[in-house]
């Protein structure tokens, strides 16, 4: 009798890890980082700042992509994909299998040369029927509740995508987003050489339907425009202006009050390095 409703209650569970979407973290390490070659190690792994270890709180350095995945734990994201070039095997060599962070992380190697959704269309497979986050490696932020936000916005209005938006200083170094007064999106402006807007995103959470929207757009260009993709690099921003002028519906959660530190230059390696030198524990 009580097998039989141990079985009953294992079947429940079940039955409810069924109908909750699974959320996997998606993270693009494949650039070679020649802006701020050489370097001894992969940009990701470059280290900015300390966190505290052990019991002793014990200071030691903090990679660059450690900062990432804190901020997906904090939401409850413990199945992350890092998808890798060749020769960046330091990365796994100083992850593993995430028991640092109590997370499981798995690493897929990039196929396609020509851009960031490519490289994230390699998890194509094994994310097709989750919600995704996605957030950029050598990008940090402040906000730990930031991907709770971006979840929370998705499953309130069942987007398609929703865009964590962050203040903008070098809209040429990024992706600009028009939104209207309540936060839906309306275009994106990719790496614009001047823009009146003010926030660009930095960070998402998608559903099935555009992961399959952006594995066709890739597809679909990779198989009709060969030439033209080794002249111009195909950006997620494109993907999702595309997307949005096809009608799906993207939302945006505004960061306002927070700051984006990205170390993919040197003069911005430099001010992540001195920004969190001062300002460990805001990070």
């Amino acid at each position: 009798m009580e097998r039989t409703e141990h079985i009953r209650e294992l079947d429940h569970f079940i039955q409810i890890r069924k109908t909750k979407q699974e959320v996997i973290g998606i993270i693009p390490a494949g650039g070679k980082a020649s802006r701020i070659a050489p370097l001894p190690c992969s940009k990701e792994l470059y280290p900015v700042g300390f966190h505290s270890v052990h019991e002793s709180g014990e200071l030691r350095p903090k990679v660059v992509s450690h900062y990432l995945l804190e901020k997906m734990r904090s939401a409850n994201i413990t199945k992350v994909f890092i998808v890798l070039r060749d020769g960046k095997w330091d990365i796994p060599a100083y992850f593993g299998d995430g028991k640092m962070l109590d997370m499981h992380i798995a690493y897929l190697m990039m196929d396609l040369p020509y851009g960031v959704p490519y490289t994230l269309d390699q998890a194509y497979p094994f994310v097709q029927d989750a919600l995704v986050a996605l957030g950029f490696p050598d990008i940090i932020f402040k906000r730990k509740d930031a991907y709770a936000k971006l979840l929370a916005k998705q499953a309130e209005t069942n987007a398609a995508i929703v865009l964590g938006l962050f203040p903008a200083h070098q809209p040429q170094k990024t992706d600009m987003v028009d939104i209207d007064e309540n936060g839906r999106v309306r275009s994106i402006d990719v790496k614009p050489d001047h823009s009146t807007l003010s926030y660009s995103w930095e960070i998402a959470v998608w559903n099935p339907v555009f992961t399959q929207y952006m594995h066709d757009y890739a597809l679909s260009r990779q198989n009709n425009c060969a030439e033209l993709l080794k002249k111009k690099e195909l950006f997620v921003g494109d993907i999702i202006h595309s997307a949005i002028q096809e009608n799906l519906h993207v939302e945006s959660v505004l960061f306002k009050d927070d700051c984006c530190l990205d170390i993919g230059s040197p003069e911005d390696l430099l001010r992540a390095v001195q920004t969190l030198s001062q300002n460990l524990k805001e990070f």
